[in-house]
C-alpha cells in the first residue's frame, strides 16, 4: 500500500470523528507547533463543524509566538473555563490531557500529539493519533491535509513550516524523513519572508537581563552538563529561551534550567540528541513528585512548590540531579572540567612552555 493511500485512510478516520454541526473547541498549550497544528485542524474541521474555536491555556509572552499569531492571523484566545459552555466537543493537538492542569475536567474527542504516551495516562479520546517518532505535530497535520486533498493557504502553510522548524530546531533535533518531506512540500505554498520576520522576533529587550543572571548562576555538572536555577520568573518561556541558547555552547551536551513560576517549580531540559535522553532524564528525576517527560532532545517537568516542604529549591534540585549537596559558588568552576586526555595534553604543553622559557 502506498504512503499516500495510508494517509488518505488515516485522514478519513479523522473526518469520521468530526460530527456535522458540532461546535468544537481546540485546546492547546501555545507554542509554534501547537498554534500551527490547531490552525490546520480548524481548517479541516471547517468542512463539517458548525463552529471551531482555538484557546490556549498558557499565557503567551514569547515574542516569536506573539509575532506568529499576529502575522499569520491565528485566532487563539486565552482559555477560561466559562467558555466551555459554548462548545459541544473538545479536541487537543500537541498535548495530552495530563500535560497541563487546565486541560482537566472535560472529555476530549480528538487527541493528536507527538509526545510519548505514559502507560498510566492513556488517551480516552474516540480518535487518538499519537506518533512519538515524529519531530512535530505540524508534520502530522500536513499529512492530514494532503490525505484530504486540502491545499493549505499561504498563512496556514507558513504556520506549519514554522511549527516544523521550531520543534525540530531547524532539523538539528530529532526528526524523521516525514518531517523533511512535509517541510519541503509546504515551502511551495508558504511565505518565507514572514517566517524570517517571526524568527527575528525571538527576544524581548527586557529579557536580556536574564542572560546576565544565568551566566552568574550557572553550575557545570560533570564534563558536559549545565544546571542553572533562576529563582522566581514571570514566565517559563524565559527558561526555554535560555535552555535553547545553551544548546549552542561548544562543549555542552545537555542542560537543565529551573525556576519558580506562580507557585510551580518548572524545569526545562535540553540535550544534543546524541547522549542522554532528556525525556527519560526528566521522568527519572521528577516523575515521582510531579509531571515530567518529553523527547530525547527536549523535556520538561513541573512540581508544585508546596511539595518541597519548605526546602530551598536550588539545593533540592541540585541534590536530585547529582546526588550531592549544592556547592558554594566559589567551589563551582567557571571553566568546563577537563577530560583526562585534555589534562595530560595541558601538562605536556605546560612542560614545553617551561622548557622554552628555560632556554
Amino acid at each position: 500500500m502506498s504512503p499516500f493511500r495510508k494517509m488518505s485512510q488515516t485522514a478519513g478516520g479523522l473526518m469520521q470523528a468530526i460530527g456535522r454541526g458540532d461546535r468544537w473547541l481546540i485546546l492547546i498549550n501555545a507554542d509554534p507547533d501547537a498554534l500551527a497544528s490547531a490552525m490546520a485542524l480548524r481548517r479541516i474541521m471547517a468542512h463539517k463543524a458548525a463552529e471551531v474555536g482555538i484557546a490556549h491555556v498558557n499565557e503567551v509572552k514569547r515574542p516569536d509566538n506573539l509575532a506568529m499569531m499576529r502575522f499569520l492571523r491565528i485566532p487563539s484566545t486565552p482559555f477560561t473555563p466559562g467558555m466551555c459552555a459554548a462548545y459541544t466537543r473538545f479536541a487537543m493537538v500537541d498535548s495530552q490531557p495530563h500535560h497541563h492542569p487546565a486541560f482537566a475536567g472535560r472529555h476530549y474527542s480528538i487527541v493528536i500529539d507527538h509526545h510519548p504516551v505514559l502507560p498510566d495516562q492513556p488517551s480516552t479520546a474516540e480518535y487518538t493519533d499519537i506518533r512519538p517518532d515524529y519531530g512535530s505535530v505540524s508534520t502530522i497535520m500536513a499529512e492530514y491535509l494532503r490525505g484530504l486533498h486540502i491545499r493549505p493557504g499561504k498563512l496556514l502553510a507558513t504556520a506549519l513550516v514554522y511549527g516544523i522548524k521550531a520543534d525540530t530546531q531547524s532539523f538539528e533535533r530529532h526528526f524523521l524523513e516525514a518531517d523533511v518531506r512535509a517541510f519541503s512540500a509546504l515551502t511551495k505554498h508558504a511565505d518565507m519572508t514572514l517566517v524570517r520576520k517571526i524568527i527575528s522576533s525571538e527576544y524581548h529587550r527586557r529579557w536580556l537581563k536574564f542572560f546576565s543572571k544565568a551566566f552568574r548562576k550557572m553550575r557545570f555538572v560533570g564534563a558536559r552538563g549545565l544546571f542553572v536555577y533562576m529563582d522566581a520568573l514571570e514566565s517559563p518561556d524565559i527558561l526555554v529561551m535560555l535552555a535553547d541558547f545553551f544548546t549552542r555552547v561548544h562543549g555542552l551536551s545537555w542542560n537543565m534550567l529551573a525556576a519558580v513560576v506562580k507557585g510551580t517549580v518548572v524545569v526545562v531540559f535540553r540535550g544534543d540528541g546524541v547522549g542522554r535522553n532528556m525525556g527519560h532524564m526528566a521522568a527519572k528525576l521528577f516523575g515521582d513528585i510531579g509531571s515530567a517527560g518529553g523527547h530525547r532532545g527536549a523535556a520538561r517537568a513541573e512540581i508544585e512548590l508546596a511539595k518541597l516542604g519548605g526546602k530551598p529549591v536550588e539545593e533540592w534540585l541540585y541534590k536530585r540531579l547529582t546526588g550531592h549537596k549544592l556547592p558554594t559558588k566559589e567551589q563551582c568552576p567557571v571553566e568546563f572540567p577537563a577530560h583526562p586526555q585534555s589534562e595530560r595534553t595541558a601538562r605536556a604543553e605546560a612542560g614545553q612552555q617551561k622548557s622554552a622559557l628555560a632556554t
